[in-house]
């Protein structure tokens, strides 16, 4: 069945036009709790980024669940990720984060986690959705859901957090600069590496509702390496708004990507656990990544882009590791989802055990060089069902051989074709990638 309102990440917009309006989240907190009530006595965990909107969402969320008799812990402002803990900590129905993630300020969104802290399934999503169509009918008084505020849900996670990385270990002795974009980590991240021992330098820890994700954060890490270089610090750590992405910076200013990140835990993970069969990455991971993984005798997939896509692959084969380019990355044997804070002490723990630089660690791979070209088509279209097209990428495979990919890509909001290529030779690629690009231009354009 076709979703009418989720998406692959929640319910997202501009605020003020449907659905992110007061509203609607009053009615979907109603028709989730009338989904919920069949657990028995349902209860909910809700938290929040720092976006202004994101108490008005709040008290409609907080009325149409208690319309439906769910019991709320309003948890404030917390990561995506410790919601998702924090669910499973209180052996709640659901979780549920008011966020737009890396978006800017006048974005939000509503997402829901399982009571297992993952993603709710397509099933339960359909099931509310069902429920959103039906008119909103009030629960006795006597049976109304109660709030009440979790003050200590920040000590909770930050706790969580801390005992993913190594009792014996302590970061005392590292000057670390934290850039939380003014989001959901920002007082919870610096907390985390102050309380094992680091000197912790902020940037961006200063939200005022607007500021959120506004030329700082993971999507905008120039702030950090900049604070990095003037500090001196060994290294730097950028988190987005929501808490569930991360880049870093290492001493030298230069920006450590997500793929980066994955191969330096998978190695520390391999010295610790022989028996670690592979990790999953999507379709954007960079070529190094995979030659670095296969040269560490690892197997390595390759999902569609999208969180959700990696968790699917991770759990189909059993394996514990994954993530995104972009810094979204899973440890499944610490966690139940994608968390930008236990991703950093994973790299963390690499640093301390290792007595290695994060320059030095990020050495164990070496980018490929990539071209990316947009082209503006006609209308959508799959451009592998065009035979010239077709045709000509599988010349481009021949002659890039093991050592380089080609992926053409349709836009899932306008309608372009993202021509990419990987190869060892800047030259080379820039070449191939452009002949693509207009093959599709002149088949689709």
């Amino acid at each position: 069945m076709t979703r009418k309102y989720f998406g692959t990440d929640g319910i997202r917009g501009l605020v003020g036009e449907f659905p992110i309006v007061p509203e609607f989240a009053m009615k979907l907190g109603w028709a989730a709790g009338k989904v919920l009530a069949a657990s028995g006595q349902p209860s909910v965990v809700i938290g929040k980024d720092t976006r202004l909107s994101g108490y008005l969402l709040e008290s409609a969320l907080q009325s149409g669940l208690s319309a439906a008799g769910v019991d709320v812990r309003l948890l404030g402002p917390m990561p995506t990720p410790a919601v998702a803990h924090l669910a499973r900590a209180f052996h709640a129905s659901a979780g549920i984060v008011i966020s737009a993630s890396h978006n800017p300020y006048y974005d939000n969104g509503i997402k829901f986690f399982s009571s297992l802290g993952k993603k709710l399934p397509d099933d339960i999503e359909l099931q509310i959705e069902d429920w959103l169509e039906k008119p909103m009918i009030i629960d006795k008084p006597d049976a109304l859901g109660k709030t009440l505020r979790q003050e200590d849900a920040r000590g909770r996670y930050i706790e969580f957090c801390k005992a993913s990385f190594p009792y014996h270990l302590s970061l005392k002795g590292l000057k670390i600069v934290v850039d939380c974009a003014h989001g959901a980590t920002y007082q919870v991240g610096p907390a985390v590496f102050r309380e094992l021992g680091a000197k912790v330098i902020t940037v961006a820890c200063e939200p005022n509702g607007m500021n959120i994700n506004d030329e700082c954060g993971s999507t905008h890490p120039q702030a950090l390496q900049a604070a990095v270089l003037i500090n001196k610090a060994d290294l730097g750590i950028a988190f987005d708004g929501d808490g569930d992405r991360i880049v870093m910076v290492d001493h030298t200013g230069s920006v450590v990507d997500g793929d980066e990140i994955i191969v330096m835990i998978a190695r520390a993970r391999q010295q610790d656990n022989p028996n670690l069969q592979g990790v999953v990455g999507t379709l954007m991971s960079n070529m190094g990544m995979e030659v670095a993984l296969r040269d560490m005798g690892l197997d390595f997939v390759r999902a569609k882009v999208g969180d959700r896509y990696v968790m699917a692959e991770l759990g189909k084969r059993g394996w514990t590791l994954g993530g995104e380019s972009s810094g979204h990355i899973v440890c499944l044997d610490k966690t139940t989802t994608g968390d930008a804070i236990i991703a950093a002490l994973q790299v963390l723990t690499a640093v301390v055990q290792s007595g290695q630089s994060l320059h030095e660690l990020r050495q164990g791979m070496t980018k490929f060089p990539q071209q990316l070209i947009n082209v503006k088509i006609a209308q959508k279209s799959d451009p592998m069902l065009n035979e010239e097209i077709a045709a000509a990428v599988a010349q481009a495979e021949r002659e890039l051989g093991a050592r380089g990919r080609v992926l053409l890509r349709a836009s899932g909001t306008e309608p372009l074709i993202r021509v990419m290529v990987e190869g060892e030779h800047q030259q080379q690629i820039s070449r191939i990638c452009q002949d693509l690009a207009d093959q599709v231009r002149k088949a689709l354009g």
